[in-house]
């Protein structure tokens, strides 16, 4: 994956930007997982161009976590629910 498919809205895998102390990351990260979704994490704390892309798509707030899917929705801090929901129609 390249470095600009990081900043993409329609990534050509799950990008999922996160913060390291985020309990909400974790526990997203473990749904994903557990359904071997494959993808890529990217820290925003540690990354000021996803950090600001984050912000972008989230009216100024550095919500995590925020997840793009490659047919270009974007879920920003979904619940187990949620996430399910998109992991069962996700092709």
């Amino acid at each position: 994956m390249s470095r600009e498919d990081l900043y993409s809205k329609s990534p050509k895998k799950v990008v999922f930007y996160s913060k390291t102390w985020c309990p909400d990351c974790h526990r997203a990260k473990m749904v994903l997982s557990a359904h071997n979704i494959p993808f890529m994490d990217v820290d925003i704390s540690k990354d000021a161009h996803a950090r600001d892309f984050v912000k972008q798509l989230n009216h100024g707030n550095e919500s995590v976590p925020t997840i793009i899917f490659p047919d270009g929705t974007c879920l920003v801090e979904p619940k187990n629910s949620a996430l399910e929901f998109k992991i069962k129609n996700f092709s």
